[in-house]
């Protein structure tokens, strides 16, 4: 799956947003720029709930949620949210989600002509190709190719507007509406969710797991061990550079050995840095999930990075996993000139013009 081009007529700080995703550009990654409050972070979130909740019903709430405020005009019978053309891999699909009230469902019912699928009593999702054989196996497969990192300080529009509110009143005793309770479970409700401020150590600890059952695996097929979990090992102090992962025996846990002057130093989780906790973090959401040929939207890569590292991480993901499309919501000139000026893409106010302007 790859998005070829989205469309967001107006929603909340994004005005006439068209952006086209050239889905032979290698390496398939977009950087997706603009200064402070251009809409980056909403434009991503837009995109993974609409594609990621559609086909299943039980997190139609998110959707619900993401359109608080969003009202139909009083001379109008509906409202495009959002359009969007997607390569499946042998043709181009268009998806048009759109706002309605009664009148306009009443009539669009009897419309035979194109497949319609009712996200909600007030939002539908128009398919415009006639050869999508099942309209809702396209957005169940859709949903599981559709995948969003982001920093667990981002605000999520997709969450309650209450809980929201919560973050931005006084605090008292009551934290059964905490924003942050409540993030950690939707995260339970979103697969395709997942938020990189600290390293993720059950999630590292799943990979290695992951690894050895298949080393395992391949014992018992072949009768000889594979070399999963030592490519994996390799791969991870690649990553850390001067550092070595050190696994518990019973892969409980693990340690990081420093390797200064000759003389091995023992870490701790805790004693890595910003930077280095998210790329691992990056690395193994990415190879836990096995994400392979999918939509993967990540915002704020760059924060922790220092320069270089803002520009090694294109590299980074190409090599992790090169059948994916990134799309990466930044601020970082670093991270821009790692692709080709053609692979970037702006919203206003533009990062890059105002680069060339100084």
């Amino acid at each position: 799956m790859k998005l070829q081009r989205v469309q967001v007529p107006d929603f909340r700080v994004l005005k006439n947003v068209d952006i086209s995703f050239e889905k032979d550009f290698v390496p398939n990654i977009f950087p997706l720029g603009s200064q402070n409050g251009g809409g980056k972070s909403t434009l991503l979130q837009l995109i993974f709930v609409l594609l990621h909740c559609s086909g299943d019903s039980d997190k139609h709430e998110f959707i619900k949620n993401m359109l608080h405020g969003f009202e139909i005009d009083e001379n109008s019978q509906k409202r495009v949210l959002a359009k969007f053309d997607i390569w499946d891999g042998e043709k181009t699909v268009q998806l048009e989600f759109v706002v309605f009230n009664y009148s306009y469902r009443r009539n669009l019912l009897h419309n035979k002509n194109q497949p319609l699928i009712l996200i909600s009593e007030n939002v539908l999702c128009r398919i415009d190709n006639m050869d999508i054989d099942n309209p809702e196996d396209f957005l169940n497969n859709l949903s599981n190719k559709i995948f969003l990192a982001a920093p667990a300080t981002q605000i999520f529009l997709f969450l309650k507007k209450d809980s929201i509110d919560f973050i931005f009143k006084q605090q008292n005793n009551d934290y059964s509406n905490n924003y942050y309770s409540l993030l950690k479970q939707s995260q339970y409700k979103l697969p395709g969710f997942f938020t990189y401020d600290f390293l993720a150590v059950d999630l590292l600890l799943e990979v290695f797991k992951s690894a050895r059952d298949k080393d395992f695996q391949q014992a018992i097929e072949t009768g000889e061990y594979g070399n999963n979990y030592q490519k994996l090992v390799n791969e991870l102090n690649q990553i850390l550079l001067n550092k070595k992962i050190n696994i518990n025996t019973d892969l409980s846990g693990f340690t990081f050995k420093l390797d200064a002057e000759g003389e091995d130093i023992e870490l701790y989780p805790e004693d890595l840095s910003h930077g280095e906790l998210k790329r691992l973090s990056i690395y193994a959401w990415i190879k836990y999930n096995i994400i392979e040929g999918s939509i993967v939207l990540i915002d704020e890569i760059e924060n922790g990075f220092h320069p270089d590292w803002q520009y090694q991480i294109i590299k980074d993901i190409a090599e992790w996993a090169p059948k994916n499309q990134y799309i990466i919501a930044t601020h970082s000139y670093e991270l821009c000139q790692a692709v080709t000026p053609a692979h970037v893409k702006e919203l206003e106010p533009r990062l890059i013009k105002q680069e060339s302007e100084s």
